[in-house]
């Protein structure tokens, strides 16, 4: 399996994991990859290609597959476009935009406004609507399904919005700690938890199968 969305803090001041324990706690949790992703409001003052190769070479020890990008926060819709575009050329392998969950406050038409930028991923995006879930299949922007205790609530939602339209759905677990990572729960716990069907359980496993080889693949637009 996989978690798209586990939170790293290089320089280890800002909320999130070293990079090397990240992927030690992903071994431990019998992760094939992970996307190792740094916070953002659209401002950029560290090498991510320089971060990635150091990242791949730690995984070659902990037997992670992982790559490198950015979760886009609070960013206003507007600026999304250039946001998503800059996090690329500053070597982003993966563009994650923090999506309208209902416990946060993030600014709305931001769920629509990240698809239109092109992200990899809208992250835990709470109620998210008809129109923004057939424009990401359409662009191939993935849905996040969320084990994260906070950003769960909608699950169910989600998945049926991707059920609906036929969207990808990318893992994400949202940690920021060790303890966090590690409390998180089996992923087929939260399939269960959202009702999937055998049918949705098992297009789910096929997405993910296919994200992590895009993702392994890398160049360009990841996903």
């Amino acid at each position: 399996m996989l978690d798209l969305h586990v939170h790293i803090a290089p320089d280890g001041q800002a909320p999130g994991l070293l990079p090397a324990e990240a992927l030690r706690l992903a071994a431990l949790r019998g992760l094939r990859a992970v996307g190792l992703v740094v916070r953002s409001d659209g401002s950029l003052n560290l090498s991510l290609r320089r971060l990635g190769e150091q990242v791949r070479a730690l995984g070659l020890y902990a037997n992670v597959d992982a790559r490198v990008g950015v979760e886009l926060i609070h960013v206003p819709p507007a600026l999304l476009p250039e946001a998503v575009a800059d996090a690329r050329k500053a070597g982003a392998e993966l563009v994650l935009v923090h999506g309208e969950s209902l416990a946060d406050t993030v600014a709305e038409g931001t769920n629509l406004a990240a698809v239109e930028a092109g992200a990899d991923i809208l992250a835990h995006p709470g109620l998210v609507d008809d129109q923004t879930a057939a424009y990401a299949a359409e662009k191939g922007v993935a849905l996040e399904l969320s084990a994260c205790p906070r950003h769960c609530l909608t699950n169910a939602h989600v998945a049926a919005m991707a059920e609906r339209h036929g969207c990808l759905l990318a893992p994400g677990g949202n940690a920021h700690t060790p303890e966090e990572f590690l409390r998180l729960p089996p992923w087929m716990a939260v399939c269960q938890g959202a009702a999937f069907s055998a049918t949705q359980t098992e297009r789910f496993r096929s997405s993910t199968t296919g994200l992590m080889k895009r993702l392994m693949e890398g160049g360009g637009k990841t996903l």
